[in-house]
């Protein structure tokens, strides 16, 4: 299953026409007016990755099958959201599924877009929607520790530690700040995951920015203009020419965003810098039924990546045999890798490495 990013922001400020370029199609409504998306619109998008093919340039596969993000378009929040102010309440239970938040941030200026505080105001906007967010989770905070109270006060450990791990997220959502933030140890970590809090979520910024904008911004001027540290997960975008891209060839939209001064399409960093927020390594398999791109939790074991392809595979492991990219790169062949002593037999404590190729045994 692909994991799953919940793009959300004010009205107007280009989520759908974001949505709508990502999945490469007009599935969600862009238009000139707050809530012209209702019900979140859902597509999957290919994570590209150039070492997919060349593998499949070895191997020559019967077909090829990439890494996979789903995006989650979620209609726009606005001031009050958390309260049930616009369509507030329906579309934040919407983002609790996610696994990560694409707040898409509006800094064109753009006249004829209506924007629905009146003004563009990049850190306004973008603390509106963070403050929601941060009341949204208040509540379902105060509403579990409501319901826990009864047990804690009758000894039961258990949920005198959950109600513990809740007061110290409470204390923190009332001062502002997001749960993510809140420094856990790996037990409260565990409990603060069931909740489904909003701001547990990684957070990436995609700035949408006009043509002229998106030549001469930069990573660092759009931090400062949000207001946000300098380890910030943040992508420079400009949703308009994405979509516009849509129409071109691959070569002509390479030349058009040379023409621009940028060296890739802002959607393929969008899905990378959302893939690396998440902690997420990719390994393969390569047969000449398929080669395929898997993904996993970085420090994930073999059986737990095996784990990815079905659940027996992880019941049953024995060994996995492994051979790096580069290895197989430039052995040119699983069976010269074997030759050249480059292929491993891997157990149970192996832990997988970005681009790793894999075949895995399994007792039924």
């Amino acid at each position: 299953m692909p994991f799953q990013i919940g793009i959300v922001g004010l009205p107007n400020v280009g989520k759908s026409t974001l949505f709508n370029a990502l999945t490469r199609s007009k599935g969600a409504q862009a238009a000139n007016y707050p809530f012209c998306t209702i019900d979140p619109n859902v597509g999957i998008v290919e994570v590209g990755d150039e070492r997919l093919q060349k593998l499949a340039d070895i191997v020559h596969p019967d077909r090829i099958l990439p890494a996979t993000v789903e995006f989650v378009d979620i209609a726009g929040l606005v001031k009050g959201a958390s309260k049930g102010e616009g369509r507030g309440n329906s579309f934040l239970s919407n983002i609790r599924e996610v696994h990560a938040i694409c707040h898409v941030v509006r800094i064109f200026e753009g006249g004829d877009i209506i924007h629905v505080e009146g003004t563009v105001d990049p850190k306004r906007d973008r603390e509106i929607i963070e403050l929601e967010l941060i009341l949204a989770d208040l509540k379902s905070v105060q509403d579990r520790l409501d319901k826990v109270a009864g047990a804690a006060r009758t000894g039961n450990k258990d949920k005198i530690f959950e109600q513990a791990v809740l007061k110290k997220i409470e204390a923190a959502l009332q001062d502002e700040k997001m749960a993510i933030f809140v420094e856990l140890d790996k037990e409260e970590a565990a409990i603060v995951k069931t909740f489904q809090l909003l701001t547990s979520k990684p957070m990436i910024y995609a700035i949408n920015t006009s043509e002229d904008q998106l030549r001469d911004m930069t990573p660092e001027k759009a931090k400062t203009q949000l207001g946000l540290p300098d380890n910030a997960e943040l992508v420079l975008i400009s949703a308009k020419i994405e979509e516009d891209l849509q129409d071109l060839s691959k070569e002509d939209a390479q030349v058009f965003l040379e023409d621009l001064g940028v060296t890739s399409s802002g959607l393929d960093r969008l899905i990378h810098v959302a893939y690396n927020a998440l902690g997420y390594i990719t390994y393969f398999t390569a047969g000449v039924q398929e080669v395929r791109a898997w993904t996993v939790k970085k420090g994930s074991t073999a059986p737990q990546a095996a784990g990815v392809i079905h659940t027996d595979f992880e019941k049953g492991f024995i060994r996995a045999e492994t051979i790096s990219y580069n290895d197989y790169i430039t052995a040119g062949s699983e069976q010269k890798a074997k030759e050249m002593g480059k292929m491993r037999l891997e157990g149970k404590d192996y832990i997988v490495q970005d681009g790793d190729i894999m075949h895995f045994r399994f007792a039924n």
